[in-house]
């Protein structure tokens, strides 16, 4: 599957290597892309705690996680914020994922995929599947303002399980 958005972007490409991160998952722990090696990972990017956009994807990825699991994969949201906000926003909002700040150096992890937006200096909103050896399968930028929903990352999701059955 291409990344088959309308949206001019620099973003990871299916067959991309995914780049390695680590960033704060609470103040003081960290998670690194190297730890879901073996699994599939959801990368969610997306602007910032509490704007009704992000609550609404983030709430909805939240009640769709047992599909992606169901599907064998992980998922982690990814912002400018800092790991102190991110765990009030996921204590408020009950997220059962971690939720990962890009904070210091600011955004460094989106710019590596290529979903930095330099003007508002947040995140694009943008979705990506990693496979388990850290290869881009899927990606996805959508408009800042739209939510881009799960079913994309699900017919990825379901397309890995469909080539890995037939292979």
């Amino acid at each position: 599957m291409s990344n088959y958005s309308e949206y001019p972007s620099d973003a990871l490409e299916p067959g991309d290597a995914a780049p390695d991160f680590e960033l704060k998952a609470t103040p003081d722990q960290s998670v690194t892309l190297q730890a879901f090696r073996g699994r599939r990972l959801v990368i969610a990017f997306y602007p910032a705690d509490w704007s009704p956009v992000c609550t609404d994807q983030m709430a909805l990825y939240n009640e769709v996680l047992p599909e992606f699991r169901r599907h064998g994969a992980e998922l982690v949201g990814i912002s400018v914020d800092g790991a102190w906000c991110h765990a009030a926003f996921a204590q408020s909002r009950n997220l059962h994922f971690p939720l990962l700040a890009d904070f210091e150096p600011k955004g460094e992890v989106a710019r590596s995929f290529g979903v930095y937006d330099m003007t508002s200096g947040m995140s694009k909103r943008a979705l990506f599947v990693i496979d388990g050896d850290g290869t881009t399968n899927w990606s996805y930028v959508s408009p800042v303002g739209v939510n881009p929903g799960a079913d994309g990352i699900l017919a990825a999701l379901e397309a890995m399980a469909d080539v890995r059955v037939t292979a």
